[in-house]
Order: structure tokens, then C-alpha cells, then sequence
């Protein structure tokens, strides 16, 4: 319990209520590499992209975010020192980026007749010398940076066959206005996007797979769940007025919520049938069960329960019910969330009172539990990009502040998203947007 109240005690104050859901090497430098796995990565030549004087500009920027998404994802080692490209002389100019070593070259153009550009991109396998990836973009400037996005993930798609991230966003709360409402930004910290104006508490922001995001809000003075649709531009109300209801996270089909409510003697965990509007009580202990999370094939859920004493990770099987620990020992647990591979929970926690909040995983069996952070600051609220490579989370390791950073899932290279005003909490990933698999 004393986990659940410090999660969200800006709203357990608000409401006057005593119930609630439960919140490596310490380095900014953002390291690149050169191998996955036990592989070398293979080279990915990128010349300068073609384009008319009107086009330049756009090509650039075009340019620009792709090297940064194909570096950020590094599925490729990207050499840009090499020959200009010849469009009229593909196989010779192919042929001399793999000389400097380039297992493919990605090869572009941008012309523009307004108010369109068009960006038709090539990827060359230079042992065949032939096409592997072709497509054509269109779009306005203000779209050159999303076509960019989605051309990415799809060139990794295709030649990796692994889903992308940089057509992902990420939401959270943020506290800049002096009251917490909801925004979004994407992977790499751009195009920042405020997303509510409830002025009251807004957190706890969580992506559906069909884009709309749920959240709980203070907006008609209790702790509701509401949904933001992203391609309609609209909020509404979803769970309202039925004591506190905190979010936890959507089910992988979309039908329903799992989430905290006040509903009973104390705090437990429920679900909401989104097609039915019928709510189903999942735990009934004496004890606070909040926080909880589905597995990827929503057939699970992970939660928090003081139920053994101090708060603890648990898992339950949603058909028999069956229920057990994944970790035993830790003074407080909290914001469990399962990997999109299945074979990890990450969680903030700490071992002691005298410890501060750091991340961790635990695998299925709770028998390996790993640190990803310590010595930086109090970090909580992590969250899985959509490929499982990356978390994202909350930090006070600059200076105090809330910040949100990622780092890899094994807890190397954290670094900051973006230097935004106010406190940021509760970060969701979303999911993909370009690959299905």
C-alpha cells in the first residue's frame, strides 16, 4: 500500500481518498555500435541524396532523419564517406561504395512541383548490384520528416526483418502548465504535441494498438479513465464516476482495459470489456493490488500487491486466475510492464528504504532479476519500445528535475529525449506503426 499512495499521491490528495495504483553505468553518452549479437552489423553506404536547387533543402532534412533513425536503430554500421551517387551509372556507383566496404547503399532523390515533394528511395545490395528496397514518397513540407520515419522503419523491415521504432511515439505527463496533462512527442524527442487541456491531473497516458490513447484524469473531478482518439482528434469519457479508477494498460485486441478501482473494500485490479461496457473484478484480497500491465498475447497480466507485505511483483494467469510472485524481497515494486517478446517484465523498485527508485528486469520464472540503473538519481516509470530494444523512463539523475530518458533494454547508454519544461511522468510507448508481424 505505502507504494501504491506514492505513486499517485497528487491525486489520492486531490480526491481526499486512501487508495491508489502503484511509480547501468551512470553515463549521458549515447553510444553507438558497430555489432548485434555476435554479428557484425553489415554496411549501409548513404551518399548524398539528388535533388534540384528548389529541392535541396528538403532533401537534406529528408537525409538527415533517416541517417539519424538508421543510426539510432543500428541495424547498419552507416558510412557516409564515399563517392556521390550516379542515377545514370547505378552499377558502377554501387560497386564503388562496396569497395569501401558497404554490404548495401541507400540511394535517393527529392524533386518537388508544388505543393508535393516526391522522395523516391533505393536500397542496392552490393553483391548482386540490384534493388532490394524501392519506394516513392509524396508530401507536403510539413510531412518530410514523418515520410522519413516510415521510410526508415520500412527499409529495416525489408532488409532486416525486424520492426522499426522511428515512426513510434511516446506519451506521458508532464506538469509544465502547473497541472499535469498528457503529451506527446516522438522516439527521438521532436515534434512535441500537447494533447490535453483538463487543467486538473491527467496521467497515466496508455497506447491501444489502433492509436488512441487512454488515460486517467481529474477532469470532471474524480479519477476517471478517458480515451484520446489521435486520428480523430477527440476525447470522451470511458470509465467515469465509479470511485477511483486508474489505467493500467490496453489488451492486445483492443476490447478491453485493465485497470485499479476503489470499487470494492480496497484497491484491486479490474477489467473493463471496452465492446460490453461490463466490469469484471480480477483480485479481492485484503491487500492494495493496482499497477497492472498485459502479457503480449493477453493472456496475462503483471501487477503490484502489498498482499505479502511490501509491495511485489506478481503475475496472473487471466483464465484459471492463478497467481504468484516474481519477486519476493524488494522493499517496494512498482509500473510493471511487459516486454513485446514476453520474456521480460521491467519494473522500478528498490532493495532497501535506504535505496532510491532504479530500474529493473525479472524474467518469467522471477529467478533472474537484473539492475539497469543505480547511482543516477531516482528513476521509475519504465516503458518497452515496441521492438523490445529500448526503455524509456522517468529520471531526477539531471539535477533534480523529472526527465524522460531511454536507454537500452540492458540498461547501457541512457540518454535524455528531450529537454522539456516541467516534470514528465508515467512515459507509454506506442506501438509500431509500419510492420506487423
Amino acid at each position: 500500500m505505502k507504494n501504491l499512495i506514492k505513486c499517485i499521491l497528487p491525486l489520492l490528495l486531490l480526491a481526499g481518498v486512501v487508495n491508489a495504483a502503484f511509480a547501468r553505468p551512470n553515463t549521458d553518452v549515447y553510444i553507438g555500435i558497430t555489432s548485434y549479437g555476435s554479428q557484425k552489423v553489415p554496411g549501409l553506404g548513404l551518399p548524398e541524396f539528388n535533388a534540384p536547387a528548389k529541392a535541396q533543402n528538403a532533401a537534406q532534412e529528408v537525409r538527415d532523419v533517416l541517417r539519424a533513425d538508421l543510426m539510432y536503430m543500428r541495424y547498419f554500421d552507416v558510412q557516409e564517406s564515399g563517392p556521390a551517387f550516379n542515377e545514370k551509372r547505378v552499377q558502377d556507383s554501387v560497386g564503388a561504395w562496396g569497395k569501401q566496404g558497404a554490404a548495401y547503399v541507400l540511394a535517393g532523390s527529392v524533386s518537388y512541383a508544388e505543393p508535393h515533394y516526391t522522395i523516391r528511395l533505393y536500397v542496392y545490395d552490393v553483391s548482386t548490384r540490384t534493388a532490394v528496397f524501392a519506394k516513392a514518397y509524396k508530401g507536403t513540407q510539413s510531412s518530410l520528416r514523418r515520410l522519413a520515419h516510415v521510410a526508415a522503419d520500412q527499409i529495416v523491415s525489408a532488409l532486416v526483418g525486424k520492426c522499426g521504432i522511428a515512426d513510434t511515439k511516446i506519451a506521458f505527463a508532464n506538469d509544465a502548465t502547473r497541472r499535469k496533462e498528457i503529451y506527446v512527442v516522438d522516439y527521438d524527442g521532436q515534434n512535441l504535441q500537447k494533447l490535453t487541456n483538463d487543467k486538473s491531473i491527467a496521467l497515466l497516458p496508455r497506447w491501444s494498438k489502433e492509436g488512441r490513447i487512454y488515460y486517467t484524469t481529474y477532469r470532471y473531478g474524480n479519477p476517471d479513465i478517458f480515451a484520446i482518439d489521435m486520428k480523430l482528434g477527440k476525447i470522451a469519457p470511458v470509465v467515469i464516476r465509479g470511485g477511483l479508477s486508474l489505467i493500467g494498460g490496453v489488451s492486445p485486441d483492443g476490447k478491453a482495459l485493465v485497470f485499479t478501482s476503489s470499487g470494492g473494500s480496497n484497491p484491486s485490479i479490474y477489467v473493463y470489456n471496452l465492446e460490453t461496457h461490463k466490469k469484471t473484478r480480477l483480485t479481492n484480497k485484503a491487500s492494495v493490488d493496482g499497477s497492472p500491465s498485459y502479457s503480449p498475447d493477453g493472456k496475462y497480466i503483471t501487477f503490484v500487491s502489498n498482499r505479502a507485505g511490501n509491495p511485489q511483483i506478481y503475475v496472473m494467469n487471466l483464465e484459471t486466475g492463478d497467481t504468484r510472485p516474481l519477486t519476493r524481497s524488494f522493499n517496494w515494486s512498482d509500473s510493471p510492464q511487459w516486454s513485446p517478446t514476453g520474456e521480460w517484465i521491467v519494473f522500478a523498485g528498490r532493495e532497501s528504504p535506504f535505496h532510491p527508485m532504479d530500474i529493473f528486469l525479472v524474467d518469467l520464472t522471477g529467478t533472474q532479476i537484473r539492475r539497469l540503473t543505480t547511482d543516477s538519481g531516482t528513476n521509475e516509470d519504465p516503458t518497452w519500445s515496441p521492438d523490445g530494444r529500448f526503455i524509456a523512463f522517468t529520471t531526477t539523475r539531471n539535477g533534480g528535475k523529472r526527465q524522460l530518458y531511454v536507454m537500452d533494454f540492458d540498461g547501457s547508454a541512457p540518454h535524455l529525449i528531450a529537454d522539456l519544461k516541467g516534470n514528465s511522468y508515467t512515459p507509454h510507448w506506442s506501438f509500431d506503426n509500419n510492420c506487423r508481424q
